[in-house]
């Protein structure tokens, strides 16, 4: 394995048991925390192996979700995102380069107009019923959240490099749900407060490292085509 890989690894469970215990949620909350920084680094690096770390943090997510009654959250990663993350890493072995990375795709005008208008929409009629359910909290920014986080998921199986611009305005949803939680102090909500935080690190890193690796798919593209 690549030391740099190793590091990461070794970087990234120090920091979740060092947060597990000042938070007192070392088990779920740890764990939470490992996988999901975990996942989105190998995501961003176009790892395979994202999709599997990415099946246990949604798992454990949806349970954090259902404790705090963000049941839209919770339907989602459980129901929706987990099965997702079985596609992704099928869909991802047929699309690899000779580095074992996946190759990344860019979007066109017409992609991001049909993109932005359906999370728009889905956002609001999700919240919509959320508002239905008796104790639920926070019902359009749980909606968007997840409506937000489906189109990037949707679209890193599809190996769309948008998808990191997608998850950056999902993680400021995020943060601000978390947030909120943790003032209210919500069960396992500091945990979640700092997936999102690290989160958002890595999807910075994501843009940059995707950006670069479609350019780079586009100019062999055109190299092949004049051939």
């Amino acid at each position: 394995m690549n030391k740099k890989y190793i590091i990461i690894i070794l970087l990234c469970i120090i920091i979740s048991i060092i947060s597990g215990i000042i938070t007192k949620d070392l088990l779920i909350g740890g764990t939470i925390l490992a996988t999901g920084l975990l996942c989105a680094y190998f995501a961003s690096e176009g790892k395979r192996v994202n999709y599997i770390l990415g099946l246990i943090n949604y798992i454990l997510m949806g349970y954090v979700a259902f404790k705090n009654n963000l049941f839209g959250i919770f339907f989602f990663y459980i129901f929706i995102f987990s099965t997702l993350q079985i596609h992704g890493y099928i869909s991802w072995k047929r699309n690899l380069d000779n580095s074992d990375n996946v190759n990344a795709r860019e979007f066109t005008l017409k992609n991001s107009i049909i993109i932005t208008l359906s999370c728009i929409i889905s956002s609001f009629i999700l919240g919509y019923l959320l508002s239905l359910i008796p104790g639920q909290r926070l019902a359009i920014m749980d909606a968007s959240s997840n409506c937000i986080n489906l189109c990037g998921v949707i679209l890193l199986n599809l190996r769309f490099k948008e998808a990191w611009w997608i998850w950056l305005v999902n993680n400021i949803i995020d943060l601000t749900i978390w947030t909120i939680t943790v003032i209210n102090k919500g069960n396992g909500s500091i945990m979640m407060l700092l997936v999102s935080i690290g989160y958002l690190l890595i999807n910075i890193y994501g843009i940059i490292k995707w950006s670069m690796n479609a350019k780079k798919n586009n100019e062999k593209l055109k190299t092949c085509e004049q051939r």
